[in-house]
């Protein structure tokens, strides 16, 4: 601006100045370059000549580089490969990691479906059970793994059902089978009785000794042949002792109790089972119609109900829970009864006396069987007192008919005996004894006709019969004697005493037959302290004990 702005020639006198300036800087760079001129030629020189070698290794390194790619192409080929080959067994190590994960799996699945296949399925539930809190949480990504998840409760159900099935069938087995178990159980309890009172009454030497002479030989052979015949017995089938569990499997109940308890549903096994046997009870418990016609219906009868609760018996022994004591003694109170009431009803249609005496034997026989087992019988017995009263009508029935054919078959007159042996025939039937007869010679006769030693011999035989139901009743000397007693009482009071006035009445009787039936009835009179004997001699009870009841006969003949 001062260049400008000071004086008027100041801008021509600048550009002298400058120009002068550049001259002088132009010389001096002239000098600079005459002073480096002599370098740069040099230089030039120099790179004139490397460029010759440049040239030659630029051909030198192009065919180097040319042979080392050919060189390096199968370098990367295998590279390639190597790379490739890690990769792979990259991929086999995490395959092996994921299959050692898979594999137990898999074969825990394997294992549970062969466990299903051989119907192995309380082993299956507990394989399921490993499976779910063991092995599937490793491997719960795999969509095989959510496969298996949603198989398990659908074979969990396909269990219950089968065994639920299996608990059905075997319910019906037993249902068809109880009559055989029971059979076997009261047949076992039926030899054991019989092996214990062949060997008490071997020992019992008074028992046999005090018995009439020839039914005391009958007797003691019966006992022999029986307690051989149970020897031989126990020796044959010592090692054939048979039971329920031998008889039925019980397998099913095990299993489908052990596989509702795992699943968690015991109680509702527990009910299903008893809801079903107490509904099989109740079929068992009714009789058939016909039963009391046949000594087989009352023994099928008794079979099955004894075949029922050995079963329960049985499951209530070897199973925990599934029933108890308390639901055993609930279920036979209630069959108890119905027994009770059958039996009553059944019985009263019984006419036979040989009938009624194989119910009571049944019926002991039975009450043994399940006493045995722990169940109270103390009913039965009571029972049996009132059937032994409807034996007893039954006998008097019977014995009044034979008593009726003596009489009609009797001719009123004095027995003859042409010789001694006749004579000690009558004498072994009938206690008869007279000094002044025994003095008079063969042939002679004897007061009575011949229905007295008939009608002794038959009210004998009475006895023997009311003493067979007496048996087995678990009671004392004394009440056997008094019932003995009772029941010989009633037929010499009502029996004997009621065929004797039909007797007398009828119109073909006259003056002789009257006075011949004084005398038999006399006599009749007199053997009534043998009968008594008799009795005392059969239950060991003498008869100075205060509680022996007398006979009657001596007030009735009178």
């Amino acid at each position: 601006r001062s260049v400008y702005d000071d004086q008027p020639n100041a801008h021509q006198r600048f550009m002298e100045k400058l120009d002068a300036c550049i001259r002088n800087h132009d010389r001096e760079i002239e000098k600079m370059c005459n002073f480096h001129h002599q370098g740069f030629v040099d230089a030039i020189t120099e790179l004139l000549k490397v460029r010759a070698d440049a040239e030659k290794l630029k051909v030198q390194v192009t065919d180097t580089n040319r042979r080392l790619q050919d060189a390096g192409k199968e370098v990367i080929a295998q590279t390639e490969e190597i790379i490739r080959c890690r990769v792979q067994q990259q991929n086999i190590t995490t395959v092996v990691e994921k299959l050692q994960l898979c594999l137990p799996v898999l074969e825990m699945y394997s294992k549970l479906k062969e466990q299903m296949n051989v119907k192995r399925y309380y082993s299956a539930l507990k394989t399921m059970e490993q499976l779910e809190n063991l092995y599937l949480p490793r491997v719960s990504q795999y969509r095989f793994c959510q496969i298996m998840i949603e198989n398990l409760p659908k074979l969990r159900e396909e269990i219950k059902e089968i065994s639920m099935s299996d608990l059905k069938d075997f319910l019906e087995s037993i249902r068809k089978h109880s009559d055989r178990i029971g059979e076997t159980a009261m047949k076992q309890a039926q030899q054991q009785k019989s092996f214990s009172t062949a060997l008490q009454k071997q020992n019992n030497v008074n028992y046999g000794r005090n018995m009439h002479l020839g039914r005391n030989r009958v007797l003691e052979s019966k006992n022999e042949v029986t307690l051989k015949r149970t020897f031989e017995d126990d020796d044959e089938h010592e090692e054939e002792v048979l039971t329920a569990q031998d008889l039925v499997d019980f397998s099913p109940v095990y299993r489908c109790l052990h596989i509702y308890s795992v699943l968690g549903d015991g109680e509702i096994f527990e009910n299903y089972y008893r809801k079903q046997r107490r509904k099989q009870a109740r079929l068992v418990l009714q009789p058939q119609s016909s039963m009391h016609e046949t000594v087989e219906g009352y023994r099928r009868y008794f079979s099955q109900i004894v075949g029922f609760f050995v079963v329960e018996d049985h499951i209530l022994h070897v199973t925990q829970g599934l029933v108890t004591r308390t639901y055993t003694d609930e279920l036979w109170n209630m069959a108890l009864s119905k027994i009770i009431a059958v039996l009553r009803t059944h019985s009263s249609y019984c006419s036979d006396p040989d009938l009624v005496l194989e119910l009571k034997n049944l019926i002991v026989v039975f009450a043994d069987t399940l006493q045995g087992y722990g169940f109270p019988v103390n009913r039965l017995f009571d029972l049996l007192f009132e059937i032994r009263d409807q034996y007893n009508e039954t006998l008097l029935k019977k014995w009044s008919g034979l008593f009726r054919d003596i009489f009609e078959a009797d001719n009123y007159s004095p027995i003859p005996v042409a010789n001694e042996e006749e004579y000690k025939i009558v004498i072994s039937k009938f206690p008869f004894q007279d000094p002044e007869l025994d003095k008079q010679s063969f042939p002679k006769k004897l007061p009575m006709s011949q229905s007295v030693p008939q009608i002794y011999i038959q009210v004998k035989e009475f006895i023997y019969a009311s003493l067979k139901f007496s048996e087995s009743l678990h009671r004392s000397s004394t009440e056997i004697d008094d019932m003995l007693r009772k029941s010989t009482n009633l037929l010499l009071t009502r029996t004997l005493t009621s065929c004797l006035q039909n007797l007398i009445k009828k119109p073909h009787i006259g003056l002789t037959e009257l006075v011949q039936i004084i005398i038999n009835t006399t006599h009749l009179e007199h053997a009534c302290k043998y009968l008594e004997d008799f009795i005392s001699n059969i239950t060991n009870i003498s008869q100075v004990t205060v509680h022996t009841a007398r006979l009657y006969g001596l007030s009735t003949f009178k």
